[in-house]
C-alpha cells in the first residue's frame, strides 16, 4: 500500500494560511509529490512571513530540484531577514552540486556574518565528498578568521580532516593552520586543533 498522495488544493491553502500549524504538514507533505507539483507549492512557502515556515520550504528546494527552486534559495540566502532560512538556504543550495554551489556559498560565506548561517555552510560543503581539498582549505581559512568560536572551531575540523586525508599541499597547510589555533582564546578550537594534529 503506497501512501494516499496529498491533495493539492488544500496542500496550497494550508500553505498560502501562513499558519505553521497548517502550513509545515502540508509541507512536509509534499515529500511524496512529483516535482513538477511540488515546487509551485514549496516556493509560494517561501513567500510567507512566517520563517519556518520559509525554512522548510528551503529544505524542500533542496530536494525536489529546479532551476525555479536554485533561483528562489539564492535569493532566500542573500536577502531573508531571517538567519534559519539563510541557513537552511544554502544547505539546499549545496545539495544542487558542489560546482554550482560553491561560489555563491563561498561569497555567502564572507557577506553574512551570522555564525548560525557561517556553520551551515561550513557543514554543508564539508558534507559534500566531491569537495576539492584547496576549496575546503580556503573555507577552513576563512573559518579560522571569525569572530565567532563556533565558527572556528567549524574550521578546525575542516582542517583535521585535510591533514588526515594527506593531500599535498592542503594538508601540510592545513598542519600549519591548526599549530596557529593552538594559542587560540577558545578552548573548543584549541581540543579541535589538538585533535586535528594527532590525526
Amino acid at each position: 500500500m503506497s501512501a494516499p498522495t496529498p491533495d493539492l488544493d488544500a496542500a496550497r491553502q494550508a500553505i498560502a494560511s501562513g499558519n505553521p500549524g497548517q502550513a509545515m504538514p502540508a509541507l512536509a507533505g509534499l515529500r511524496a509529490v512529483e516535482a513538477e507539483a511540488a515546487i509551485p507549492l514549496l516556493l509560494l512557502g517561501l513567500e510567507q512571513t512566517t520563517f519556518v515556515i520559509r525554512s522548510l520550504a528551503c529544505a524542500g528546494l533542496g530536494v525536489k530540484r529546479s532551476e525555479a527552486g536554485w533561483e528562489a534559495l539564492v535569493k532566500a540566502l542573500r536577502h531573508d531577514e531571517d538567519a534559519n532560512v539563510r541557513a537552511e538556504a544554502s544547505n539546499a543550495l549545496a545539495s544542487y552540486g558542489v560546482e554550482r554551489a560553491w561560489p555563491l556559498l563561498r561569497d555567502a560565506f564572507v557577506a553574512d556574518d551570522q555564525w548560525l548561517v557561517r556553520c551551515s555552510i561550513l557543514s554543508a560543503l564539508a558534507e559534500q565528498p566531491e569537495m576539492p581539498a584547496a576549496w575546503l582549505l580556503e573555507l577552513a581559512r576563512l573559518a579560522v578568521a571569525d569572530d565567532d568560536g563556533t565558527v572556528r572551531a567549524g574550521g578546525a575540523e575542516i582542517l583535521g580532516r585535510l591533514v588526515r586525508q594527506g593531500e599535498e599541499p592542503e594538508a601540510a597547510e592545513a598542519r600549519e593552520a591548526l599549530a596557529a589555533l593552538q594559542g587560540d582564546g577558545d578552548h573548543r578550537v584549541t581540543a579541535v586543533a589538538l585533535d586535528g594534529l594527532q590525526g
